[in-house]
């Protein structure tokens, strides 16, 4: 029987072979933790603190100064798109290429990483156990909007749910879903860079269940038609390298609190500014990380320029 690859409980494999990416397992290990990190660093209202120090439209910055003897750069991503949406600009490629460190927001070579990637999406316990009732009643009945149902997920994590929210938002089949950091890496390993992550996926998963409940999961489940409308204006943010916009739009109130917001964006970003100047030290750096994390009072932007970092917008290399 062939089997699922939207079904959880089948295991993540990771196949890394002489520097060779298999794609297909990378790519469900990507969409999957993408999924997963995209819905939890989530979106803001217009009401939010907007921060007018940098409002060009860039998702690509130089980091320069402060000691640095070669330029780094940082580029926003979007985890995961359609493929008639996915537009990889020339001035990210060739910056990579300067480079001599690739940074993700984790190290999806590192087979260790990808073992705790796969208990993320895991449950000790299932989720029928820890509702009552009328709760699993009700969320198998969301379910159906999603293509599955209680008993085919019931081992699977909060983590996984998060997930089946986002790829119903995605306007396209798997097939057809493309993700940066795979596009990235694959360049990265072509160019023989030193591959590196800002945090390992436990951190993440600590980060995720510090925001997020099982049952605020499923309220958010609730509002799947809501996600796709507000996912398809993040698109275009992304497409128009508007890093205000999408950071505004990710953490949009309905689906992210103050509470959400420093356990997802703000805590996270400062661990990440604290590592940053010894990877930049160690040689010529270019960062890849969600979006929505460059701009904010607390975005690593901002944060990289109160250490006496020179951070400019580039706009072509």
């Amino acid at each position: 029987m062939k089997k699922n690859c939207n079904d959880y409980n089948i295991p993540l494999t990771y196949c890394l072979k002489e520097q060779k990416i298999k794609k297909t397992n990378t790519m469900k290990n990507l969409i999957k933790l993408g999924f997963a990190a995209l819905l939890s660093m989530n979106f803001m209202t217009a009401t939010a603190q907007n921060n007018n120090t940098e409002n060009e439209n860039s998702l690509l910055w130089e980091i320069s100064g402060n000691g640095l003897s070669k330029p780094s750069y940082i580029a926003g991503t979007f985890h995961i798109l359609c493929s008639k949406d996915f537009d990889l600009k020339p001035k990210v490629l060739k910056a990579l290429e300067k480079s001599d460190n690739f940074i993700m927001e984790i190290n999806y070579t590192d087979p260790s990483e990808m073992t705790a990637l796969q208990k993320m999406y895991q449950n000790d316990k299932k989720l029928s156990d820890l509702l009552s009732p009328n709760e699993a009643k009700e969320l198998d009945k969301i379910l159906i909007d999603y293509g599955t149902n209680l008993e085919k997920i019931n081992n699977s994590s909060p983590q996984a749910l998060y997930a089946l929210l986002s790829m119903k938002a995605i306007p396209c089949p798997q097939t057809e879903i493309k993700s940066y950091e795979l596009v990235l890496l694959q360049n990265a390993l072509k160019g023989k860079k030193n591959i590196k992550g800002l945090e390992k996926v436990n951190d993440q998963m600590k980060s995720i269940n510090d925001a997020y409940d099982l049952k605020a999961t499923i309220a958010q489940l609730k509002l799947g038609k809501e996600y796709e409308i507000l996912f398809g204006k993040m698109i275009k943010a992304f497409k128009n390298e508007d890093a205000q916009s999408l950071y505004t739009l990710f953490k949009d109130e309905r689906f992210m609190n103050a509470q959400q917001e420093k356990a997802m964006l703000t805590d996270r970003n400062k661990n990440w500014v604290h590592t940053m100047p010894e990877m930049m030290k160690a040689g010529s750096s270019f960062f890849a990380v969600g979006g929505s994390h460059l701009m904010g009072e607390n975005g690593i932007i901002p944060l990289l320029k109160a250490k006496g970092y020179t951070i400019n917008p580039v706009s072509s290399l």
